[in-house]
């Protein structure tokens, strides 16, 4: 009989994967502290505002703090954005017009952005005559660089598209390293294209962001990486002063621009929220190497492997059958702080077409910086773990995982 796994020993197997989490973390930690320095943030800025939200200053330098962070000329930071999503389709209308190209070279884009882009009759991208047009992958999950320079050269898209995380499939996260030679060659061939990358789950997971490599606009949720944890709503877009004015007019309108936008709760949450969000992203990132050793050990594969560098918090872990996912993403929920007496079960949740099971015991609804899990009911059977505001929450689940299969 093969000897019980341990923790310590698990733990043992990741120092080198720790230590490099660490000094990430580090180097990002001094980046925000340099930018709510340069931006002399002052409790002033914490408090909100009421009605047109003219002179929002907690507003105004909350975005100019994300900016200076990630790399872009100017930002939308506002929990007007109610999610990922809604920011991401906010840079899709506010860049694209009738009888522009959108060419996204990482496959599909994920599950709830597929509606803006297609349909008749639901205000998609398609409805108001703009072209989509996709590159997959390459089967090593690299991009498929002949194949998008020659779209790129023939077609002049208006966007070049890509979607960092891996969202329901099988494929790694991308690097930001990975994407500068292909930003680099796609601006030689069409220097007005956009290059947008949806960066959820992305952020503070390396020393760059996909700006830094020449991408012109970034965007995310603040219920995830950038929130860290604290962050009770909102999403971020970042990019070129270009980019985020055209932005501008599809999230308010043309007239109003980033003039106004109220939120009478105050920004401290989200202040503090980022600047705990390299040390929360470090603690996420631990915790899914840890899950991850522990369901490789018991043989089952898991996405990316532990010897390869994150991309993203997300950790994916195998199944060959639908009760065995089933079980991992209810286990979640057992050792959640809220609602762990409750038990998730597949149900047809809107924006997606299979079933979906999802575990969010979480202080924030849906936040996926907290431990949380999910998955949708098709093969193959394939369970997205992610989050964890403590290494400490994410080890109970991994001490778990040990006598669950």
């Amino acid at each position: 009989m093969a000897e019980k796994l341990t923790i310590k020993e698990e733990e043992a197997k990741l120092s080198k994967q720790f230590a490099r989490i660490d000094d990430v973390a580090f180097i990002n930690q001094k980046k925000v502290v340099e930018a709510f320095k340069k931006a002399r943030v002052t409790p002033q800025y914490f408090s909100g505002s009421t009605g047109y939200g003219y002179d929002d200053l907690g507003r105004d330098n909350l975005a100019k703090i994300y900016a200076e962070v990630f790399g872009g000329e100017k930002a939308i930071v506002s929990p007007l954005l109610t999610s990922g999503t809604h920011a991401i389709t906010t840079v899709l209308y506010g860049l694209l017009r009738r009888g522009d190209m959108m060419l996204s070279i990482s496959g599909i884009p994920y599950d709830t952005i597929q509606e803006s882009i297609f349909g008749q009759g639901n205000s998609s991208l398609e409805d108001y005559g703009v072209n989509y047009s996709q590159i997959d992958l390459k089967e090593d999950g690299n991009f498929d660089c002949e194949a998008i320079l020659k779209r790129v050269a023939e077609e002049q898209p208006k966007m070049v598209y890509v979607q960092r995380s891996r969202g329901y499939s099988t494929r790694k996260a991308i690097s930001p390293y990975d994407m500068q030679p292909v930003f680099e060659k796609v601006k030689q061939l069409s220097p007005n294209t956009f290059i947008v990358v949806d960066n959820c789950y992305g952020e503070f997971v390396d020393i760059i962001e996909p700006t830094n490599v020449g991408a012109d606009v970034i965007v995310g949720s603040l219920i995830k990486n950038a929130g860290g944890g604290l962050a009770p709503t909102g999403g971020y877009i970042v990019g070129s002063e270009k980019a985020i004015d055209l932005i501008a007019t599809r999230y308010t309108n043309p007239s109003l621009l980033l003039e106004l936008g109220s939120y009478e709760m105050g920004y401290r949450m989200f202040f503090q929220g980022f600047f705990m969000a390299p040390h929360i992203v470090a603690q996420s990132l631990k915790g899914s190497l840890l899950v991850g050793q522990v369901m490789q050990d018991k043989g089952y594969k898991i996405v990316p492997n532990n010897d390869d560098i994150p991309q993203d918090i997300v950790k994916s872990v195998v199944f060959e059958n639908a009760d065995d996912l089933i079980k991992f993403v209810q286990t979640v929920q057992t050792i959640s702080p809220v609602d762990s007496h409750v038990l998730p079960m597949p149900w047809d949740m809107p924006g997606y077409k299979d079933q979906v099971i999802m575990a969010a015991g979480t202080f924030v609804g849906g936040a996926s910086i907290e431990l949380s899990c999910d998955g949708p009911i098709r093969p193959p059977y394939i369970a997205y773990f992610q989050g964890g505001l403590t290494y400490e929450h994410v080890k109970m689940f991994a001490e778990k995982l040990i006598d669950l299969y």
